[in-house]
């Protein structure tokens, strides 16, 4: 346990920002499940929403360096990848 007051009151800023990040992280699973899920079943005009919106989550995740901007690119591109493959097999 730290004694000085600067690192108490950083050890309580980490303790927050652990937080908040682990709820965004927690967050862009559940949407990525959702969208594999749609993905799976071939739904792909939902499918298509929800990757807007999980590609707006992650902008915001790598915007507040929750994540890495490489990650985060990395990411939208396999999905989008996905998403095409499956539209052309539903075709």
């Amino acid at each position: 346990m730290p004694q000085r007051p600067a690192a108490l009151k950083s050890l309580r800023q980490n303790r927050k920002r652990n937080l908040r990040n682990k709820r965004v992280k927690s967050r862009l699973r559940t949407e990525q499940n959702k969208l594999e899920h749609m993905l799976e079943r071939g739904e792909t005009q939902q499918a298509q929403h929800q990757l807007s919106m999980l590609t707006k989550l992650y902008q915001q995740a790598a915007s507040k360096r929750i994540l890495h901007p490489n990650k985060v690119a990395r990411k939208q591109a396999q999905f989008q990848k996905r998403l095409n493959e499956t539209q052309a097999e539903v075709s």
